[in-house]
């Protein structure tokens, strides 16, 4: 079972708050964490994503300053972040280079960043915490950015098919 917390603040501006996300998955801290970035595409939604074309897949390099980016079905790469830390197992940090456009922002000054932390739990689960912060950097429309991030549609559902999968990739690694 998994479990989810939110941490959000509703004011008029609120880009320099951070959207916090939280969710416990039955996996290791390694498994949780490959699920997260190895196996990114097996739960990333095609509706999610900034290229003209449908989504094909979605891909995390694994390594500092990794891409990140979608392959469209026309073969097309539509570059949306940048690794900036790599720590396998524990956390790894992301820049969210889209701008309130909804297009891929080359400037890392323009991005704001996304951390992911893995943190083993007393009973073999691992409490997984997102943090994405510094929207200001945006400019104008980050309070957009912000908002949607933080809908069911973003962080907070998005985190409910990650666990999905690495709930069900852990039954099935432990039934081998």
């Amino acid at each position: 079972m998994t479990t989810m917390a939110n941490d959000t603040t509703d004011t008029a501006d609120t880009t320099d708050i951070p959207v916090r996300k939280s969710i416990t998955v039955r996996a290791t801290p390694e498994r949780a964490f490959r699920v997260f970035t190895e196996e990114f595409d097996t739960w990333w939604p095609r509706s999610h994503h900034i290229g003209k074309e449908p989504l094909e897949k979605a891909v995390v390099e694994t390594r500092l300053h990794g891409r990140c980016y979608g392959r469209s079905t026309d073969g097309t790469e539509c570059d949306w972040g940048t690794v900036l830390v790599w720590e396998p197992p524990h956390r790894f940090v992301l820049a969210w280079q889209i701008s309130p456009a909804w297009q891929y922002e080359p400037d890392l000054a323009k991005s704001s960043e996304v951390e992911v932390r893995f943190t083993p739990e007393a009973d073999g689960s691992t409490r997984v915490d997102l943090e994405h912060r510094l929207f200001q950097r945006h400019g104008i429309g980050a309070d957009g950015i912000r908002k949607s991030v933080d809908s069911t549609g973003g962080w907070a559902g998005l985190l409910q098919l990650f666990a999905t999968r690495a709930d069900q990739t852990d039954q099935s690694e432990r039934a081998n």
